[in-house]
């Protein structure tokens, strides 16, 4: 579905609601080898699926085979095909492995067939062991110092407005974001203050999901900053290639966290991003990488 089909579809009443009802997929009558779910999308500006929204409903599908208490504590997916916001997802979940701490899991998730998203994960009974962790950065501005989202959007197509107004999500950069004009600095790395808009139920299971969600919002922005390249870039090309993340510790998807992102590298037409999630207490969350296609059509222009 492109952008002109999609014009006449009305904002979301309440996103946060929208993004709990995708999340929470329904079992199927269907029975294979495999445990089989279905989902529905999220309606997108440019029809789109957002990959965050098939990281979390894998990681759902999977975890609705998990046994006792274990929860999440790793993934990794490749996006393999784009996928169509106006239909309907299935995910089938291979229980690859259930040992006395650990499960594994692998999901595929389909449209009309095909697959369009990959992801093994595992999960972990919570055991006593070594602790330690990187320190959040001590410089970052906190959220009520800076700018909502909406201050940044003057000089966008009411289009592209609704990829950021319709978010479930409340998000805060340092520096200011890249929406409408490049980073002159050219610096491979941000933070970015996120918590999804209003209070979600207490479910740890859906907190977990929630973080894969707004995981995928802006990890890619690291590498357009390096290059000087913004969002509004004429012939911009980006697509997520692979996604892998890393539950250290639980927290709230509606208090601020803060994500501090880097892009170590790019080249070949990739780009690899990574970043760590924290709560506001400075506990780190989670850890996330990601590898990207990029293509802007003056690359060469660009090279230092």
């Amino acid at each position: 579905m492109d952008a002109e089909s999609n014009a006449g579809v009305a904002p979301e009443a309440d996103p946060v609601a929208s993004m709990l009802s995708v999340i929470d997929l329904s079992a199927s009558d269907a029975r294979t080898t495999e445990d089989i779910f279905t989902g529905a999308s999220q309606s997108m500006p440019l029809g789109r699926v957002y990959g965050g929204q098939v990281l979390a409903q894998s990681i759902v599908a999977a975890s609705r085979t998990i046994p006792g208490e274990r929860t999440v504590h790793s993934m990794h997916g490749y996006f393999l095909r784009p996928g169509d916001s106006a239909k309907g997802i299935t995910f089938s979940v291979d229980r690859i492995h259930d040992g006395r701490s650990f499960s594994t899991r692998r999901t595929q998730a389909y449209q009309e067939g095909v697959p369009i998203f990959s992801m093994i994960a595992s999960f972990q009974d919570e055991d006593p062991g070594l602790e330690h962790q990187e320190a959040m950065p001590e410089d970052v501005p906190a959220p009520d110092d800076l700018p909502d989202v909406e201050s940044h959007l003057q000089g966008l197509h009411p289009m592209s407005k609704r990829l950021f107004t319709d978010r479930p999500v409340d998000l805060r950069h340092v520096p200011s974001p890249i929406y409408v004009a490049a980073d002159p600095a050219r610096s491979p790395r941000q933070a970015v203050w996120m918590r999804v808009r209003r209070p979600i139920p207490d479910d740890p299971a859906i907190h977990r999901a929630a973080l894969a969600y707004l995981s995928d919002l802006t990890i890619q922005e690291s590498i357009l900053r390096a290059h000087g390249v913004s969002w509004a870039t004429p012939g911009l090309k980006v697509a997520s290639l692979d996604h892998a993340m890393w539950w250290h510790r639980f927290g709230r998807v509606d208090e601020w966290m803060l994500y501090v992102q880097e892009s170590p590298s790019a080249r070949g037409g990739r780009g690899l991003a990574t970043g760590r999630i924290y709560a506001a207490d400075g506990t780190l969350l989670a850890s996330v990488a990601q590898e990207i296609m990029v293509r802007v059509p003056d690359a060469d222009e660009r090279r230092d």
